[in-house]
């Protein structure tokens, strides 16, 4: 697990009303670490934000993040499978 999949599910913890339901995914797919993000269906809105600055925001960290440990990573937001 990579220090961009804990910085993402912290922040995702703290700004959705159901913290028990994110789940953090991290995969390899061509050389760059994918990191999927799980919400409640109800909390999609509070990640994506306004214009979606906030995922934006997660975006950047995690680039920031990957970039500072020397590897690639990208963020996916997904509702849980039902």
């Amino acid at each position: 697990m990579s220090q961009a999949r804990d910085v993402v599910e912290v922040i995702a913890r703290a700004l959705v009303d159901e913290p028990e339901v994110v789940q953090v995914t991290e995969t390899e797919q061509r050389g760059v670490a994918v990191i999927e993000l799980f919400v409640a269906p109800d909390d999609l809105g509070r990640v994506i934000g306004r214009l979606g600055r906030t995922a934006s925001a997660l975006r950047t960290l995690v680039g920031v993040t990957s970039e500072y440990h020397d590897f690639d990573a990208t963020l996916e937001i997904r509702e849980p499978p039902v």
